[in-house]
């Protein structure tokens, strides 16, 4: 009701500036955007200010691809720093280190384009579509590394913007609104969601799933996580998504296991909110069930079967013998069944190997691993057969691994790795290296 009334009241204010500034006629949309920008930065009252932000968003919103590319590009070359004020700032603040340098020197630090996208997130649904606005950036950004500089001005603001202090933790079951229930069914990336029925059975009363939102997205999931309470610690995922629909555990759980974890805005991609929901989650489920003292992912190894073909190429590991070696460089053998399961014991250990592997600055290889580990996870097992799906076996040849979140030893988990690079392993993943 709260984030409704002040959206309505938003609203009414750029609706009473609307009179105290002119659209520009017989131009393009990114000449119209380029002066109304120009206009927003130049100062205004509030209720003429937010009606022309309004302008910017809607218009922005309003274009095409084309256009939205030149938008990008113009906040990129004509809303960027000013060099020569930075390095006379730079020269100054050399010279007197006093709080008037260094204040000025803040100045010509922050790009106006910062200034013009926190104006423009004044107006109703603009933090909706500076969040699009990202997201256009970084598909241009893999061909186009002189918007960077321009990614990290909206990382910083968005750092800022979607901190843990405006973030809202909720629960998610068969009583939520449909319209966030619809947002799951799009948004789940780890195992599809196939259709409502499915859905009812990820809502089911042995299950949970959390999210966290944020004011200014109303009804727009900002990240989700899936929850199974079992009795064990799952090895296979397709009887976690398969199993029958009750209405209440058979057994009292002891084990929450976390299988399914969708970032759903691209806009947001980089931003963490992972390792809060996790802690959040690990907290709301103590307290809910106490039972529960287990807390373990089931989770896929997305990079490993491109790893493997690597080592595989270049160096193949000494403890493969010549016939494991022809059947991995075969075409086609993780869709082998036969073939597969001879290559058990060596997969396993490979793909220990990889989930042990850091890079050159100290970060695991495989991105779940990383994003885990960073979190305060350990390795727990490795496990074969995991995930049978086409999808599975193309990315990791359907092995599947447990991360473990013990309580007791995230911090210490956590430091270790980020400080040393230490990831931690349980004795089984060990004694696989």
């Amino acid at each position: 009701m709260d984030r409704i009334w002040m959206s309505q009241v938003v609203s009414a204010i750029a609706d009473l500036g609307r009179q105290y500034f002119e659209r520009p006629s017989n131009a393009s949309p990114i000449e119209t955007e380029r002066r109304l920008c120009k206009d927003l930065l130049s100062g205004r009252g509030e209720a003429s200010g937010t009606a022309l932000a309004r302008e910017v968003v809607n218009l922005f919103a309003a274009m095409n691809e084309e256009s939205r590319v030149a938008f990008i590009e113009m906040l990129n070359d004509e809303f960027a720093y000013d060099p020569a004020f930075l390095r006379e700032a730079a020269e100054r603040y050399a010279r007197e280190q006093d709080d008037d340098a260094y204040l000025s020197l803040r100045r010509a630090m922050e790009a106006p384009r910062q200034e013009l996208l926190q104006r423009m997130n004044m107006a109703p649904g603009g933090t909706a579509v500076i969040v699009q606005m990202r997201e256009l950036l970084l598909k241009l950004l893999a061909d186009r590394h002189e918007l960077a500089r321009l990614d990290s001005d909206f990382r910083q603001l968005f750092t800022s913007w979607f901190n843990r202090g405006f973030l809202q933790f909720e629960q998610i079951d068969w009583r939520t609104p449909a319209v966030v229930l619809e947002k799951l069914i799009a948004y789940e990336a780890v195992h599809e969601i196939h259709g409502w029925d499915d859905l009812r059975r990820r809502l089911a009363s042995d299950r949970r799933c959390f999210a966290f939102f944020h004011p200014a997205l109303t009804d727009e999931p900002l990240i989700f996580v899936e929850v199974a309470l079992t009795r064990e610690l799952s090895d296979r995922i397709q009887p976690l998504l398969d199993a029958p629909a009750g209405n209440a555990p058979s057994e009292t759980p002891n084990t929450a296991i976390f299988y399914s974890i969708s970032n759903c805005q691209a806009g947001l991609t980089g931003i963490s909110f992972g390792n809060l929901l996790i802690k959040q989650v690990v907290d709301a489920l103590s307290a809910e069930l106490p039972s529960i003292r287990t807390f373990a992912t089931l989770s896929p190894v997305p990079g490993f079967r491109g790893w493997l073909r690597r080592i595989m190429t270049d160096a193949p590991p000494d403890f493969l013998d010549a016939e494991e070696k022809d059947a991995l460089l075969q075409a086609g053998w993780a869709d082998n069944e036969i073939l597969r399961q001879r290559l058990k014991k060596p997969l396993t250990r490979l793909c220990a190997r990889y989930l042990a592997s850091v890079t050159e600055n100290g970060q695991a290889i495989d991105p779940v691993a990383r994003f885990h580990l960073g979190n305060g996870a350990s390795i727990e097992r490795i496990n074969w057969a995991g995930d049978l799906s086409a999808k599975g076996l193309r990315q990791s040849a359907g092995l599947m691994v447990n991360y473990r979140y013990d309580p007791d030893q995230i911090v210490a988990n956590h430091e270790a790795y980020v400080g040393s690079s230490r990831i931690a392993l349980s004795g089984k993943v060990k004694s696989l290296l």
